[in-house]
């Protein structure tokens, strides 16, 4: 258990709840930005001291009862109710996973869309050969370097995000630190990132958690110039791996750029073992397409 990051978690969502969302009426003016603290206890159906405590980081790990009624009484997502339950404790442990199989297929049969796929510490672990000729020669990069986040500070190609990007990016993180505390790599690398983007820092110490299945996402191509492209995100059932494709809008300027970027490629190799119809997992040995 998190107390400290539950603590401040709490304080926020009840910030950033006003009373009329969760069916309080008041009347006058309140000093206190969203939420009382007796009022969320009161909902909750829990004692003011007890939730106090909390917020304190004093109080005993919370049962599965207290933490359902605070995310009702908070109006929490189903994600950051997630969130919640973890910080609590309620986690499974930390491991590595490989990427799923059925993902790599995905990968391999995506066509002359660019995608790659991240772990939870936004470490590119598998990519197509488009993904390289847009982006990066993954295999060429050092493990550590092999990051999307630090790929932005290093000013790579990915060096360009928009808003939604530094948030999610700090949602994600904060989601991967609630489910291993003790991973000292996925904190590491949000204070790394903090320092670099004031937004980052700012959306990390509000401890937003909310999903964005579609992000917007600028790539500076030294060839092809600002592309701007649209992110889908989608996350491997049972995985804790999201695979990212980009894509762009029929008729503009960057669609007709990725299509020329991928007809330049063709079926000739890359400029890394990669074919274009082979799929690449870090750590893993290049396999032919199904």
């Amino acid at each position: 258990m998190n107390k400290l990051e539950l603590a401040q978690f709490l304080r926020r969502r009840r910030e950033a709840r006003r009373p009329a969302e969760v069916g309080l009426s008041v009347s006058g003016r309140r000093r206190t930005p969203g939420l009382r603290r007796e009022e969320v206890a009161w909902l909750a159906g829990v004692s003011t001291n007890y939730y106090e405590r909390l917020e304190q980081a004093r109080a005993p790990r919370p049962s599965t009862q207290v933490l359902a009624a605070l995310g009702t009484a908070l109006r929490l997502t189903e994600a950051e109710g997630e969130h919640l339950a973890r910080l609590a404790g309620q986690a499974p442990p930390a491991r590595d996973e490989p990427v799923p199989e059925g993902v790599l297929r995905l990968l391999d049969r995506l066509g002359p869309v660019p995608a790659y796929v991240v772990d939870e510490r936004y470490d590119v672990v598998a990519w197509n050969a488009l993904a390289v000729r847009l982006i990066a020669d993954f295999s060429a990069l050092p493990p550590e370097e092999r990051n999307v986040l630090r790929m932005a500070m290093r000013g790579g190609r990915c060096s360009s995000a928009g808003d939604e990007f530094v948030r999610q990016a700090a949602a994600d993180l904060r989601l991967a630190a609630a489910r291993h505390p003790d991973d000292r790599r996925i904190t590491g690398l949000a204070d790394e990132y903090a320092e670099f983007s004031a937004q980052f820092a700012a959306s990390w110490t509000d401890h937003d958690v909310q999903v964005r299945p579609t992000l917007r996402k600028r790539i500076e191509h030294p060839d092809l110039g600002e592309l701007d492209l649209e992110a889908q995100v989608l996350h491997a059932p049972n995985s804790a791996h999201r695979l990212i494709f980009l894509t762009a809008e029929p008729g503009t300027r960057s669609h007709e750029a990725l299509t020329a970027l991928s007809a330049a490629g063709g079926d000739r190799p890359s400029s890394t073992p990669l074919r274009a119809d082979r799929v690449r997992s870090a750590g893993a040995t290049t396999r032919p397409a199904s």
